[in-house]
């Protein structure tokens, strides 16, 4: 994800930017770096933050920008973590901003300035769209949602494609069959913001149809709505 975000600032030309990790080949000794940053970028793992962060203390001043895309650590954290009482955002991107087809939710806290907030919405416009939330306390739920949501589409794809090779169609076949309709199906979607996803599954739906016939299948009892109800509850508590 540090590298999507990389590429569309390279592409903005806005920020000298400076990479501190050992296997990027433009890595900086940050031991040689004597005055702190207007901006610190933190797309480390979660994992890494007790380690990582209490080293980044002398590169940071009460007006550095921090901006952290690790899932699960709370702002409170990472303040306690850098000794820092400057401006503090928590964002949660997806994979899909690789491609700048991304959506990323961001949080502050109460430090940041009108200036930063649209300073850290303009580092995330290159990865696709930008929410910004009051609740940091929903950020978990966002995680769960769009942040992990990517592997739930592409999981749905190799279902697809499983239980078309069981109706008899060859796996390549079956596989891209899933993958274009996927992702057609996402473009027609964002093609019409204006149509709810009810309304979207409704006009492919014939009374007495084959898609009907599937339907009854997916959505009887609601068993199909509960599972995804325990999964995203069960991701949500995962770092609470």
């Amino acid at each position: 994800m540090g590298a999507a975000m990389h590429a569309g600032w390279q592409k903005s030309g806005l920020h000298n930017i400076s990479i501190s990790d050992p296997a990027h080949a433009n890595h900086i000794d940050l031991s040689g770096v004597s005055k702190p940053f207007d901006i610190v970028v933190l797309a480390i793992k979660p994992q890494q933050a007790d380690e990582i962060l209490p080293t980044l203390q002398s590169h940071i001043a009460s007006s550095t920008l921090v901006l952290s895309i690790m899932a699960g650590v709370p702002i409170s954290k990472m303040e306690t973590l850098l000794n820092h009482t400057g401006a503090v955002f928590r964002a949660m991107p997806n994979t899909p901003a690789m491609i700048g087809a991304g959506i990323t939710v961001v949080t502050k806290n109460t430090h940041a300035s009108d200036a930063q907030t649209n300073i850290a919405s303009s580092l995330l416009n290159p990865l696709g769209d930008v929410l910004l939330i009051d609740d940091e306390n929903l950020m978990n739920a966002v995680t769960a949602v769009s942040g992990s949501g990517p592997a739930y589409l592409f999981y749905l794809i190799d279902v697809l494609a499983a239980a078309g090779v069981k109706q008899g169609l060859p796996p390549t076949i079956a596989m891209e069959l899933a993958r274009k309709t996927m992702i057609g199906s996402a473009l027609l979607a964002q093609s019409q913001p204006d149509i709810t996803a009810t309304i979207l599954r409704e006009n492919v739906t014939s009374k007495g149809g084959t898609t009907e016939a599937a339907l009854q299948i997916l959505m009887q009892n609601n068993e199909l709505q509960a599972l995804f109800d325990k999964a995203i509850e069960a991701a949500t508590k995962r770092f609470q």
